[in-house]
């Protein structure tokens, strides 16, 4: 006794073929393709549109960050300078040597501020650069697979299913 399943109707391409006047699969029952409402398409283009709009968002800001830590740094590093200028005045005018303390201490107060701004850029920087990098990683990835789905009346395969290795 053999395990083998057996065919109850076989039918050759070419008799589907003339039977159906075309090459798809005839659209019946669970074969037949998932058509999709015109909200379903406008809803699935928001959502890929505001993914994207996100993670250029994302970078914006920390563009934004960045610029904004960069002026921040500048200013520090003036006001450090100035402190440390009414600090010289200040000791050419025998002024007491507690307030010639603060003023240098305030000094290096704004240069310490300074160079941790400086590295916050930097990590701005590189938040910015990720932000554009994850952007483009998700366009690459399913740019192809969103445009399949929305011009084909047939139901897709979840990203990746079909991913050859």
């Amino acid at each position: 006794m053999s395990d083998a399943i057996e065919p109850t109707s076989v039918q050759t391409g070419s008799e589907a073929a003339a039977q159906s006047g075309s090459n798809l699969p005839a659209a019946t029952g669970d074969n037949a393709p998932a058509q999709q409402s015109f909200g379903g398409l406008i809803s699935g283009i928001l959502n890929f549109i505001f993914l994207a709009g996100c993670f250029i968002a994302l970078a914006a800001a920390a563009m934004w960050l960045k610029e904004r830590l960069h002026l921040l740094k500048e200013r520090m590093r003036r006001d450090a300078a100035f402190a440390r200028r009414v600090a010289e005045l200040c000791g050419a005018a025998r002024v007491d040597n507690y307030f010639l303390s603060l003023f240098f201490e305030a000094g290096n107060a704004f240069e310490r501020v300074a160079q941790a701004s400086g590295e916050l850029a930097d990590a701005a920087d590189q938040m910015e650069m990720n932000a554009r990098f994850v952007k483009d990683a998700h366009d690459t990835e399913y740019r192809g697979i969103y445009e399949v789905r929305q011009g084909s009346p047939y139901e897709q395969p979840t990203p990746g299913f079909n991913a050859v290795r």
